[in-house]
């Protein structure tokens, strides 16, 4: 059974992948070129996404989520998920008019949830 601090947790962690999708300058340092110190690569980023939403999803007025951000999340992930399974590495991707999509529709589910990301 999850506790409220654990719902939290998830959901942060969450947004906080979210919040990494929004940022190229920190996939181009991070995900492509390594320079660290954060360890982190696109499926990395992916895995524990789709392990922490999709259950939460599942269960979305558990986690406080309302139904305007449910539909905004679920429509990331969905769209997400369909872009993931095409691609491995961000250097395949990087740069397309997909990813500015992505990251477009990412910044979106932030603003829903008044989210800002702490370093």
């Amino acid at each position: 059974m999850l506790t409220e601090e654990d719902k939290k947790n998830i959901l942060n962690l969450v947004l906080s992948v979210i919040s990494d999708i929004t940022d190229k300058k920190y996939q181009e340092r991070i995900w492509i070129r390594r320079e660290g110190p954060e360890i982190d690569d696109f499926i990395e980023a992916c895995c524990v996404f789709f392990s922490d939403c999709d259950p939460m999803l599942e269960k979305y007025r558990d986690f406080r989520i309302t139904d305007s951000q449910y539909k905004i999340l679920k429509n990331f992930r969905d769209r997400f998920k369909t872009f993931s399974n095409k691609y491995d590495f961000a250097e395949e991707f990087i740069d397309t008019p997909e990813w500015d999509e992505i990251r477009e529709m990412a910044k979106e589910v932030l603003k829903a949830f008044n989210y800002k990301k702490i370093n």
